[in-house]
């Protein structure tokens, strides 16, 4: 099935390593030249920014979706495709979800790591089976890959892991799934 629109969950703070910026970006990019709809939080600042800037300079479709309460916090995007507020995290969770067809995981906090295994359980309860793909950009996930394979190993998934997440290294390993 072709991709038409990815969520992107990620952080609002650029991280320090400078390589999560810039995967970010090429994540952006990547998705416009194959027209695929970035779907995200709506936040002006850190990875979030980068991944819709780097999908706007190639002519992208960015559609960022944000509470009331984060206007300020996050700095919405003023230079994205279309923004839609929403009245609080659940509508906003929500609706990522449904317009988008798979999502990308890259590095972030507290609320990136909601997000991904918010996806994942509702993958494993089968309310959707949208693709779900972790970019581990510089290894960021390396300890919590680790500990979603020990809970594989300890029995307490229903599946192999590879059957609803694709880990990837590097920009260039997500590629073929986009185009």
């Amino acid at each position: 099935m072709k991709i038409k629109s990815v969520a992107v969950f990620c952080g609002s703070k650029n991280g320090n390593n400078p390589i999560y910026i810039k995967e970010a970006t090429l994540v952006g990019e990547i998705a416009a030249e194959n027209n695929i709809t970035i779907i995200y939080g709506g936040g002006g600042v850190g990875i979030m920014k980068a991944v819709a800037d780097g999908a706007m300079k190639k002519g992208g479709i960015v559609i960022g979706i944000i509470p009331k309460f984060l206007l300020d916090w996050e700095h919405q995007h003023k230079a994205i495709t279309e923004l839609i507020v929403v009245d609080d995290m659940h509508t906003r969770k929500k609706k990522l979800y449904e317009l988008c067809d798979s999502a990308i995981i890259l590095p972030g906090g507290f609320g990136t790591l909601d997000e991904l295994f918010e996806m994942l359980t509702w993958n494993q309860l089968s309310i959707h089976n949208k693709k779900i793909f972790i970019l581990n950009s510089g290894g960021f996930y390396n300890h919590l890959i680790e500990h979603l394979y020990q809970l594989e190993k300890e029995g307490f998934l229903y599946d192999k892991l590879e059957e609803r997440i694709s880990i990837l290294n590097t920009v260039s390993e997500l590629t073929p799934f986009l185009k």
